[in-house]
């Protein structure tokens, strides 16, 4: 042990971490999964509002992707932003913004005003998912980030899980309540949470450990020599400290092209998920979304057990490629089960959720090993602003396919070859073991 913070014995360090993450992981948990849901609602919602908006799968294709653009432009400078004026303030104040942008889709009326409303909740939600990544550095070293990471994402799994029957009983239920539409209840009933857990975010969260006054002094100071560590051995590993030094790394630009290869896979599937089960025979919305959770409900598995078998072992690349590689299969194997074999379609469409989250949190957990603490805030979120691309790319590209093409099977083809890419790059960029970590955390 380090003499910065005298002699500590290994189950002290290690009730140490786990004292931190029951006290932050549960919160941020509960934050993903509500901003994944506000995310990706609209692909149950849109089971609806397309017939009563007449509105094309390239309409609904674009602006589910649109996004992206917004949150493309605005996640740098919401980054930076953060760092300066501390997390919990500025996680709380994406919160309420997104919340209220994300309840007035109710309103929604024609193309336009869907597209604009769609920029405008990812340009209030930008910096929340890097954001968060980064304030994990602020207290967990690399040793054990992969679990934490993973922890953390699987909120993804578990709003893919919860929203779907949940929408599907609010559309099946709520319909011409208030007079209202099933797809508006859906909105609103999933958006105000953000705005209450905005402000309590405010009273929950520290900005950093020497803020954490539910820690003790010896407590604070370990974590801060372990910080300290992991800093110095970033840099004798070529972390970089200058954003423009990581723009001309090669290295960079092949971490971005895992991020968008995943977002392009994983958002083009979430999206048109219930339309293809809807297409397969599955049109009432409830059970639509009782059949859509399945496959993310073993996603939720894959991914905590992934990560933690990748902490274990210190190893980023092969577990990152193999669950994209089984993402692609699993796409793959659902596109030649045709219209037809929804037991087939169920198979592929499960091991392409599995393998998708579990690669998705593996390899967020890499990339801010890739940083120098200078540059950790602005390139972690310029690095998933790039890989956010590829989430207004998947839906566009399945939504054309699908309105010129009448073809589920080539979307569904296209996005394994994201997929494949995925896993190819990620074994040729990812480094060996021995540069992730000075020491393991027991």
């Amino acid at each position: 042990m380090s003499a910065a913070v005298g002699h500590v014995s290994d189950s002290f360090e290690r009730l140490t971490y786990a004292k931190i993450g029951r006290r932050l992981i549960p919160f941020l948990f509960v934050l993903y999964v509500v901003a994944f849901l506000d995310r990706v609602n609209i692909s149950y919602a849109q089971l609806q509002m397309s017939a009563d908006l007449n509105f094309s799968d390239a309409i609904y294709g674009f602006g589910a992707g649109v996004f992206f653009i917004g949150y493309f432009l605005f996640e740098v400078p919401s980054n930076l932003l953060l760092e300066r004026v501390g997390a919990r303030l500025w996680i709380a104040r994406i919160l309420v913004v997104w919340g209220a942008v994300a309840t007035a889709f109710l309103f929604v009326r024609t193309p336009w005003q869907f597209y604009i409303l769609r920029f405008l909740l990812g340009a209030s939600e930008a910096g929340f998912f890097p954001g968060v990544i980064l304030f994990l550095t602020y207290w967990f070293p690399t040793a054990i980030r992969a679990r934490t990471v993973s922890t953390f994402m699987s909120g993804i799994a578990v709003a893919s899980v919860l929203g779907p029957p949940l929408s599907g009983w609010i559309m099946r239920n709520m319909a011409g309540v208030s007079m209202l539409a099933g797809w508006q209840w859906v909105f609103l009933v999933e958006g105000l949470p953000a705005i209450v857990l905005g402000v309590i975010t405010l009273v929950r969260l520290q900005d950093g450990p020497q803020d954490a006054y539910w820690l003790s002094d010896e407590e604070r100071r370990l974590v801060v020599c372990r910080l300290e560590e992991d800093r110095c051995h970033r840099v004798q590993v070529g972390g970089h400290q200058h954003l423009l030094c990581s723009v001309q790394d090669v290295r960079l630009w092949g971490l971005a092209t895992i991020a968008f290869c995943i977002n392009v896979g994983m958002y083009g599937l979430n999206f048109f998920l219930p339309r293809l089960l809807q297409e397969r025979g599955i049109t009432d919305p409830l059970w639509n979304g009782v059949l859509v959770a399945i496959p993310f409900a073993f996603g939720a598995v894959a991914m905590v057990i992934n990560g933690r078998h990748s902490d274990a072992n210190m190893e980023r690349a092969w577990h990152t490629a193999v669950p994209a590689l089984a993402a692609g299969v699993g796409l793959a194997l659902s596109a030649g089960a045709g219209s037809g074999g929804i037991v087939i379609a169920m198979i592929g469409l499960t091991l392409a959720a599995a393998g998708t989250l579990a690669c998705l949190a593996t390899f967020w957990s890499y990339p801010p090993t890739f940083f120098a603490a200078p540059t950790a805030a602005a390139g972690i979120a310029f690095l998933n602003s790039i890989g956010n691309l590829g989430g207004f790319v998947g839906p566009s590209l399945v939504g054309l396919v699908r309105t010129y093409l009448h073809s589920n099977a080539t979307s569904l083809c296209v996005l394994a070859v994201a997929f494949f890419a995925c896993a190819a790059v990620a074994l040729m960029v990812l480094k060996p073991r021995r540069s992730l970590s000075p020491h393991p955390i027991p």
